[in-house]
């Protein structure tokens, strides 16, 4: 008698498999507990010692290292005297907005004395991110490293380095910072500049009270190293090089990109970007070096250099090289808007990837600065600005009001009326030379709280154009809770006749922070997939502080897994 045979069907082993792959993914993801105690610290730079906030102690405060796929459950202890939140710089928060940090965005601050646990997972992302203080100016010295790496048993798109060191840079104010944006606040002027730059919390060789503490990178020769970089200052663009290495970049915004070699990168503040560096030089110590990118023209700046050392570790090398002079590296003038934008325009995907083309919502975003008329009966120390007036900044014409009782989230979230608006306008209410010279009468911003309704799942396309009015200059521009594709940038007015050419839908880089250039534009483009109030905001610090920003509102889609979740029960109250 002939045996049975047994029919395997395929799918259904496929399936099996799915089910095994999913099973071993959850397996290996972790939790990771910490604990961030917010508490003033003594911290001592250029010859004097401030009581700076910090968290549990360190400045720059501890690095986060997670793999993809993994959770991170932050419980954040306010023992200092100001409000304070923490922002995860570039997580895409999918559902979670509850944890995506900016005051009075999606919470309310957690007040002196009481605690709040960001609870959240990385989906997808691998790479350089890192979390700050989204309060007043308190990410001067609240800020430090996440790193995502891939998941176990997976790799980086390219040879594993040898090691790797995120490498932090930072401004430093030889005084309070919040007592420094306060008093700008008052007056109506502009804040004073930072009077140092810093790598990793060091300002390095070049300052006073400083060469004993410098931050030393050290390398084998012949070894790779991936270094993290990390714009963490507050209100200045970078130039960052190695005396006579190259860099070849691998990712940014915790994407991957198509790797480019460069000998200087420019980083906004939020931004990140990977590099690969050799050690292929004759051993020795080199500077690594930090300066401004200073693009709008008469504006005061922080011309200071930050330094750190790469130095050799080899037997030919140890003895002598601690007494050796590091080697000084070439940084561009900094005003080089040539070499900023010749660096931004190399990032391009790794591979053809799925841009947006059928576009629902079409944006037009005017973005820069202002100047608001002295208030009726206000006195003359308030209104320090520029002829008797007080410095603003806008989008659209609006410049952007947090709200003091209610995060936008909750209003939102409970249905809150009064706390804003949808109104904020897709394209600017009055068309004008936007980068040429701009009428006295289109400087004055209206003030307000208005934010832009998308449903969920809507494509969207927004061009943010800079203005020339007061000062052209680059704008660093964040958009929370997303990634965005940009596929073009140029300089003038934007031309949709003519600049359309200009877009790559091809493998155009994936960010979360672009750089508008000075005087010019910069188109992108992203699909509406996370339910919740995310801010799109100038990172530059003074800039939000005078209204840099609006916020886009995205719609629940239709199932669970498309809607925000609950707020937490421990959630901060105003």
């Amino acid at each position: 008698m002939e045996a049975t045979k047994s029919i395997v069907n395929p799918l259904n082993s496929l399936c099996f498999v799915c089910i095994l792959l999913l099973f071993a993914n959850a397996a290996s993801a972790k939790t990771h507990h910490h604990d961030f105690v917010i508490q003033a610290t003594p911290v001592k730079r250029l010859c004097k010692t401030h009581n700076s906030i910090t968290v549990n102690g360190q400045f720059p405060g501890p690095t986060l290292e997670v793999n993809n796929g993994d959770t991170l459950v932050v419980n954040v202890v306010n023992r200092a005297r100001y409000n304070v939140t923490i922002h995860w710089h570039g997580v895409r928060q999918m559902r979670t907005a509850w944890a995506d940090g900016p005051e009075f965005i999606t919470q309310c601050p957690i007040r002196p004395g009481k605690s709040y646990t960001y609870r959240f997972t990385i989906q997808g992302q691998e790479g350089t991110l890192w979390w700050h203080a989204h309060s007043s100016w308190l990410r001067a010295t609240v800020y430090g490293a996440l790193i995502i790496h891939p998941k176990p048993g997976e790799n980086y798109p390219f040879p594993k380095p040898k090691r790797e060191t995120p490498v932090l840079l930072g401004e430093w104010w030889d005084t309070n910072p919040i007592d420094v944006v306060r008093r700008a606040t008052r007056t109506g002027a502009a804040p004073n500049v930072s009077d140092a730059y810093t790598i990793n919390g060091q300002p390095g060789d070049l300052y006073k009270c400083s060469k004993q503490d410098t931050t030393i990178v050290h390398m084998d020769s012949g070894e790779t190293n991936l270094l993290r970089v990390i714009n963490a200052g507050l209100n200045q663009q970078l130039f960052f090089t190695v005396a006579n290495h190259k860099l070849t970049v691998v990712g940014a915004d915790a994407n991957y990109v198509k790797p480019f070699t460069t000998s200087v990168l420019m980083l906004g503040p939020g931004q990140t970007t990977d590099v690969l560096i050799k050690a292929d030089q004759t051993p020795s110590r080199y500077y690594m070096a930090a300066r401004a990118y200073a693009s709008a023209q008469g504006a005061p700046f922080d011309n200071t250099t930050a330094t750190a050392i790469l130095e050799y570790k080899t037997a030919s090398c140890s003895s002598n090289c601690a007494k050796t002079k590091p080697v000084s590296p070439s940084l561009p003038a900094y005003n080089d808007t040539a070499t900023a934008t010749a660096f931004t325009r190399k990032f391009r995907s790794p591979r053809k990837v799925e841009v947006p083309t059928e576009i629902d919502e079409n944006l037009f975003i005017t973005v820069g600065l202002g100047l608001e008329n002295c208030p009726r009966g206000a006195r003359s120390r308030n209104c320090q600005g520029p002829n008797g007036t007080r410095f603003a900044a806008s989008m659209n014409n609006v410049s952007f009001v947090l709200p003091s009782n209610f995060s936008l989230l909750q209003a939102h979230h409970q249905g809150i009326p009064g706390v804003f608006s949808t109104d904020f306008p897709a394209v600017p209410p009055v068309k004008f030379n936007y980068t040429g010279n701009v009428s006295r009468s289109l400087w004055q911003p209206i003030r307000g709280t208005k934010l832009y309704k998308l449903k969920y799942g809507a494509t969207v396309q927004v061009v943010l154009q800079g203005t020339g009015i007061f000062t052209a200059e680059n704008h660093p521009i964040h958009l929370h809770g997303y990634d965005f594709y940009i596929i073009a940038e140029g300089f003038g007015n934007f031309n949709p006749k003519t600049d359309t050419s200009k877009f790559n839908l091809v493998n155009p880089p994936l960010r979360n922070t672009a750089s508008v250039p000075v005087n010019g534009w910069t188109v992108i483009r992203f699909v509406a997939d996370n339910p919740g109030v995310w801010i799109m905001h100038c990172h530059l610090d003074v800039h939000i502080t005078w209204g840099l920003a609006m916020a886009f509102l995205v719609e629940n889609g239709v199932s669970e897994l498309e809607s925000l979740e609950a707020p937490p029960v421990d959630f901060p109250v105003c």
